[in-house]
């Protein structure tokens, strides 16, 4: 979910509680706050516990809300994670530590200490091209044993990894990689962690409920329809365009914060044209 922001740029906690009602209404069983979408390396520590419990107010009653807490300093994401906690999130996020490329040795220690320093479920993020590191099998296989380590989030783009990792692991495995929502649930993914979903979360849900039902051919024809919305929302960085969207939808989201920076008018141009392809219009 996208944290939203006030025109000059603070924190629209009114704002995020009515996008979340808008989102499970819409038929989300679950929103990830404080996430890369929710622009958490711009929010403070104080911003991601208001959004959390804020959040929760909102919908924690009918969907789970679960609390992006990764850093690539294991003692912060520690703080965090508590926080989350202490806000009332249901389950925390973490991402693979960025830009200092630990070992998977470290990786293993890292989402350990994480783990162990709640009593909330974890999910794993795995995302290299974000992160530069990817969790190997191996070490996923073995974060697996933990008692709270019970998810991951896929954005390595690798079925071939996934299809063995899900095989070994028994998580709860995520789809983190919108074009890839229908093929990780053919090698047993069971959902999605989805950027698009601001804007088509009832085709999601068909998709998915087709798929599980047995209804593979309805499942396809649904993500081949969302193919121009899937290239769309990603032509730039996910959290400028679905901002877009959504500001064009009358609902809240509000400005970007630096570095992040709003589309041009061809952009814009662009992202309705393809919005409108998959049967959203704005």
């Amino acid at each position: 979910m996208v944290t939203p922001f006030t025109a000059d740029g603070a924190l629209d906690l009114d704002g995020a509680q009515r996008l979340a009602a808008h989102l499970v209404d819409a038929g989300n069983d679950g929103l990830i706050v404080n996430g890369t979408t929710g622009e958490s390396p711009t929010t403070s520590d104080a911003e991601k516990t208001d959004l959390v419990r804020a959040v929760v107010e909102a919908v924690g009653d009918r969907a789970h809300v679960v609390a992006g807490v990764g850093t690539n300093d294991t003692r912060h994401s520690i703080e965090l994670a508590r926080a989350a906690q202490q806000a009332g999130a249901h389950g925390l996020l973490t991402v693979t530590p960025y830009y200092n490329k630990p070992p998977q040795a470290g990786l293993l220690a890292h989402f350990t200490a994480i783990a162990d320093a709640t009593e909330l479920p974890v999910m794993l993020y795995d995302i290299p091209g974000r992160s530069g590191v990817p969790i190997n099998t191996d070490t996923i296989v073995r974060l697996a044993e933990h008692p709270r380590i019970v998810a991951n989030k896929d954005a390595k783009g690798d079925l071939g990894r996934a299809s063995w990792t899900i095989a070994r692991s028994g998580l709860a495995w995520y789809s983190g990689d919108d074009m890839l929502n229908l093929p990780l649930l053919s090698v047993g993914a069971c959902g999605f962690v989805s950027v698009v979903g601001h804007v088509v979360t009832p085709d999601l849900r068909a998709m998915l409920d087709a798929y599980l039902s047995g209804d593979v051919h309805k499942a396809t024809e649904i993500h081949q329809k969302l193919l121009p919305v899937f290239t769309g929302m990603f032509r730039t960085q996910g959290v400028i365009t679905t901002k877009a969207a959504l500001n064009a939808q009358g609902l809240p989201a509000g400005p970007l914060r630096l570095p992040l920076v709003g589309l041009t008018d061809e952009e814009t141009a662009q992202l309705k044209i393809d919005l409108a392809a998959g049967g959203v219009q704005l």
